[in-house]
């Protein structure tokens, strides 16, 4: 499993749902409106991906899926407002925290 953040710009509120879902589907939280997180492997990484292309209109869209090591997302710096922690999971807390 490697730490995944989805971040996306999407131009019309269906296809933004769209994205939602196959995030909120894939066990992703929401840490900002366009902004997901969570743990997946290599398949759901890449089925994520495809539905995402799916769904998107590439002249207008944009969604981007950083995969994220340990160490380098133990280095990642929150400042001001971070994210709501009743929506991250415990286990993605204890990595912040």
């Amino acid at each position: 499993m490697t730490m995944v953040w989805v971040v996306y710009d999407i131009a019309e509120t269906k296809t933004r749902n769209h994205i939602v879902r196959i995030c909120l589907n894939k066990g992703l939280y929401r840490v900002q409106k366009s902004v997901f997180l969570g743990n997946l492997n290599s398949n759901e990484r890449d089925s994520l991906a495809l539905e995402c292309e799916q769904e998107i209109d590439p002249e207008v869209d944009s969604v981007y899926v950083f995969p994220m090591d340990d160490t380098s997302f133990k280095k990642v710096k929150l400042l001001g407002q971070a994210f709501d922690k009743k929506l991250v999971s415990d286990v993605l807390l204890t990595k912040f925290f």
